[in-house]
């Protein structure tokens, strides 16, 4: 099993930006690929950037050029730095974690609220 904790998600005005994180334990040898998902009020979760290595990531079409998604392999913590926020990615954020094994886990989830 992976335990996901979450932090950084709150409030921020238009064009500002947040940080959120998300530390692993447990089973974390078994970690594949990291990623963030978001879930807005009535509608489906989607996938906002992923992250296997530096050299291998994935954006949704929304947030490219806004979002930069790290991993800290160290720390065993994934990073998703939010910049130019818009009243649009105001949601809730869950990180997800896919292992080797074919496995997913979940954060619990972290508001982000986006004010204009």
């Amino acid at each position: 099993q992976v335990q996901l904790v979450e932090s950084g998600g709150g409030l921020v005005q238009v064009g500002g930006s947040l940080r959120l994180s998300c530390a692993a334990s447990g089973s974390i040898f078994s970690i594949n690929v990291m990623g963030w998902y978001r879930q807005a009020p009535g509608k489906q979760r989607e996938l906002v950037a992923a992250i296997l290595s530096e050299s291998s990531t994935n954006y949704a079409d929304s947030v490219k050029g806004r979002f930069t998604i790290s991993r800290d392999k160290v720390k065993n913590t994934v990073y998703l730095q939010m910049n130019s926020l818009k009243p649009e990615d105001t949601a809730v954020y869950y990180c997800n974690v896919a292992t080797r094994y074919g496995a997913f886990h979940w954060g619990q989830g972290t508001q982000v609220t986006v004010s204009s």
